[in-house]
């Protein structure tokens, strides 16, 4: 039973990889593909570990501590990396693909960060 309930977490696992793959290919400009694998591989790479600390739960007595500090530093890191390349991207002026909406706002947010 273990093990069929670790392939579906595998396979839902492999699926939000894959889509976040997809979207950092076919999506057009930078913030739009940092958001597609930054939120699917937190939840991909999440799903997978689960599925991996569901089997060998069953292998081994009792839950290994490698897969959960995985997931824990996962879970932190991922957002955070995601926050401060989206900031050095405005930082840097990159800006959005025409017709964004609120793409008004990154010139708004710029100036906020140059009086400051």
């Amino acid at each position: 039973m273990n093990e069929i309930i670790a392939s579906v977490f595998l396979l839902i696992g492999g699926a939000f990889l894959l889509i976040g793959s997809i979207g950092l290919t076919k999506l057009p400009d930078f913030y739009m593909r940092l958001h597609a694998p930054t939120k699917a591989s937190t939840l991909g790479i999440g799903a997978i570990l689960i599925g991996s600390i569901i089997f060998f739960s069953g292998q081994v007595e009792g839950i290994t501590v490698k897969e959960i500090l995985i997931t824990l530093f996962l879970f932190l890191t991922a957002p955070i990396t995601a926050h401060m390349l989206s900031k050095t991207a405005l930082h840097k002026k990159i800006t959005p693909v025409e017709g964004t909406i609120n793409a008004d706002m990154f010139d708004q947010m710029r100036d906020q960060r140059s009086s400051k």
